[in-house]
């Protein structure tokens, strides 16, 4: 039996953790994913220490949430964030057959979790006899220790997969700095090279745009990456700042 205040917090997380499952479903960017699976996460965590398995929590969150997670971005960042999926067939049938083993596995893991029999609950003060990290440790390194090597496995080849699919042959040779220079002389473009992130109002970061000589920002003084997070700063607000600190010097209220 669980107390009131456990019973709440079960019944307000685990809606937030279900939401943030299907999302890992049908959103469509990667990062979402990748931040629905760090709610979920966390969520397992609080769970964990709501039961008094504090160690486990916080590993949960720390490990998991933290270097996991990280190492799923650090994936996403080798892949590309803003790459899109290819729907274009490469293999002839593929959708045919991982249709075909998404339902074969879902009718084992089906069959064998309802052909599972649990022992009878042990309680806490047992399970935490030795400790709540005496207890884990027990378990991680004796019982299921055969199960984590696998799982550790399993990270590291998904890693090095998504490495491997990164990764890009160059199909000619790599232009030197005088090739790139006279390729733009050539082509008249860009002769000066890109602009530089602006300095504007005693401001200087690469998320603000250079200033074209008529005033307006330069798309190209910006990465394109903070452009797709519309993260770039627009200069109208420092016009403003400046504006009001020139009429402050005419009114003489700044000294």
């Amino acid at each position: 039996m669980t107390s009131g205040g456990e019973a709440i917090l079960f019944w307000v997380l685990a809606p937030i953790s279900v939401l943030g499952a299907l999302g890992l479903l049908f959103v469509r960017k990667a990062v979402h994913v990748a931040l629905g699976m760090a709610l979920v996460m966390i969520n397992l965590g609080i769970l964990y220490i709501a039961q008094n398995a504090d160690f486990l929590g916080i590993v949960q969150i720390f490990v998991y949430t933290g270097a996991v997670m990280m190492l799923f971005l650090f994936v996403l960042m080798l892949v590309g964030v803003d790459s899109s999926d290819s729907l274009v067939e490469t293999i002839r049938g593929q959708r045919v057959v991982g249709l075909l083993l998404a339902l074969g596995l879902g009718a084992l893991l089906i069959a064998t979790i309802g052909s599972v029999t649990f022992p009878g609950p042990v309680g806490l003060g047992q399970a935490n006899a030795e400790g709540n990290i005496t207890g884990v440790a027990n378990l991680i390194f004796g019982k299921y220790v055969w199960v984590f090597e696998v799982t550790s496995a399993l990270l590291i080849t998904a890693a090095l997969g998504a490495m491997v699919l990164a990764h890009r042959e160059r199909l000619t040779p790599r232009s030197s700095q005088r090739e790139w220079s006279e390729r733009r002389f050539r082509e008249g473009l860009n002769v000066a090279g890109l602009p530089a992130p602006g300095v504007y109002a005693r401001h200087n970061a690469v998320d603000t745009p250079a200033l074209l000589p008529d005033g307006t920002p330069s798309k190209l003084s910006v990465s394109r990456v903070f452009t797709a997070r519309d993260q770039v700063t627009s200069p109208q607000g420092f016009s403003d700042a400046e504006k009001a600190i020139e009429r402050g010097i005419e009114e003489g209220t700044n000294r």
